[in-house]
């Protein structure tokens, strides 16, 4: 989200160009940590996915101080559902 907001800020609302620096820095770290999973970096992916699109509604509402549609929500609960299937569905080895 960090990330996400810091350039909305540079690019929307005309404020300092220094805050793409930690913005790249965030995305940087995000990037190396999910490399750092050693089997499955794509179901962990999947999950940051799911909470991310929880976590921009919620955002949305507190700090925006936008309220949600009702289909807003149901898109979260679709998400954190593909989620779910995603990471914890028994995986079979072909």
């Amino acid at each position: 989200m960090c990330r996400c907001h810091l350039t909305y800020l540079w690019l929307k609302q005309g404020k300092s160009p220094w805050l793409l620096l930690p913005a790249a820095l965030s995305l940087a770290l995000f990037a190396w940590l999910l490399a750092q999973h050693p089997t499955a970096a794509g179901r962990v992916y999947a999950a940051y996915g799911g909470v991310y699109i929880g976590a921009a509604i919620l955002w949305l509402w507190l700090v925006d101080k936008v309220e949600p549609s009702p289909s807003d929500w149901v898109g979260v609960a679709i998400s954190l559902v593909g989620m779910g299937v995603i990471m914890f569905w028994p995986q079979t080895r072909a």
